[in-house]
């Protein structure tokens, strides 16, 4: 669905005000929602859609997804999610899950960043350079 551009920047600016201190606060956004519900304006479902996309993206940028191939040691875990949260902010999210199609060693993943040190993606870099 193509937003106007009117809604897009009708939904970015709802977006800015949605933060406190740098970071996406909840009551804010619900805030937002219900004073677009409450006020609806010109294409409210386009300025919704954008608005839920850019918090969606924000959220995610928030979220570290860590894979091993083999389950990680406690020290291991906490060692990796130090350094994610000195480099990136405390209120980071984190999911750790053991993926054996990886053969070993981790891949990180904080929204569009990817830090891959596994065989498997080593193995694709190899495989992409023939």
């Amino acid at each position: 669905m193509k937003v106007s551009k009117d809604a897009r920047k009708l939904s970015r600016s709802l977006f800015r005000s949605s933060f406190t201190g740098g970071r996406l606060d909840r009551a804010r956004v619900e805030a937002v929602l219900k004073v677009v519900a409450a006020r609806k304006p010109r294409h409210t479902l386009e300025t919704l859609k954008d608005y839920e996309r850019l918090v969606r993206m924000e959220l995610a940028r928030r979220h570290a997804l860590i894979e091993s191939a083999t389950a990680l040691d406690p020290a291991a875990s906490e060692s990796i999610l130090r350094d994610l949260k000195s480099r990136f902010g405390e209120d980071i999210t984190h999911e750790i899950k053991i993926n054996p199609a990886l053969i070993g060693g981790i891949r990180v993943q904080l929204g569009s960043d990817v830090w891959d040190g596994s065989i498997n993606g080593r193995l694709e870099l190899l495989r992409s350079k023939l």
